[in-house]
């Protein structure tokens, strides 16, 4: 948090290594801003609007077009003819395309060198002015989207209240909202495709070898000479 290097970290080059694709990208991103719309709006048709159950006047003989009711659609007052109505403008975006998407828009970012890992946030309680010395510490400038775990409580309630910065729980994560950050910070928990990585360099422990019973000579050869009876 003091913006001192900890060390080098290798991102995950199936994430942050990609060449973004910009048509799925786009697809995504405007499916997102669809499904946000309220969808609420409504306008009433002749069928709804008060009024207008009498004819206003007779057919023939006045030398006027001929109206059924004041209610009609080229009436001032009247129905609307084709108006909008309550909406749902949800589009289905298959799973793969928004995963292909986010890990675009994060390849940008690691691109442009926007990407900030931090080793963990260490907060005894809540501190908005830590919490702004610490992006000030670590070089953020700008619009800071904020990746935090289930274990950060504490560093969310210090970053909610600076109005440049977002916060975005690790499985919410979207494409939207990081191309609208200048900088996307990440917590060594919260880093995409950290799981499990270094696990199959690291040597076997001690205690894992010795646990590992020897066989004795006599066991062996006795199990030998009964199968060699069989």
């Amino acid at each position: 948090m003091d913006g001192s290097a900890q060390g080098e970290l290798v991102l995950a080059p199936e994430v942050f290594g990609i060449q973004p694709n910009l048509a799925v990208l786009h697809q995504v991103v405007t499916a997102q801003l669809a499904a946000a719309r309220a969808g609420t709006q409504s306008t009433k048709t002749r069928a709804e609007v008060a009024g207008g159950g009498a004819k206003p006047f007779r057919q023939k003989g006045l030398g006027r077009a001929r109206q059924g009711s004041i209610r009609a659609p080229q009436w001032v007052g009247g129905g609307v003819a084709l108006g909008p109505k309550p909406r749902s403008y949800r589009q289905r975006t298959p799973k793969k395309m928004i995963r292909l998407a986010l890990h675009s828009a994060l390849a940008d970012r690691a691109a442009e060198g926007r990407v900030c890992v931090l080793d963990r946030w260490q907060f005894e309680q809540p501190s908005t002015k830590r919490a702004k010395a610490a992006l000030a510490a670590l070089g953020l400038r700008g619009r800071v989207l904020v990746v935090v775990g289930p274990e950060d409580d504490l560093a969310a309630r210090s970053l909610r209240n600076l109005p440049e910065v977002q916060l975005v729980a690790a499985g919410e994560l979207n494409a939207y909202d990081v191309l609208r950050s200048d900088w996307v910070l990440f917590t060594e928990a919260t880093l995409p495709g950290a799981e499990g990585r270094g696990a199959a360099a690291e040597p076997p422990s001690s205690a894992s070898l010795a646990a590992a019973p020897e066989v004795p000579a006599s066991a062996e050869q006795s199990e030998a000479e009964e199968g060699g009876e069989s």
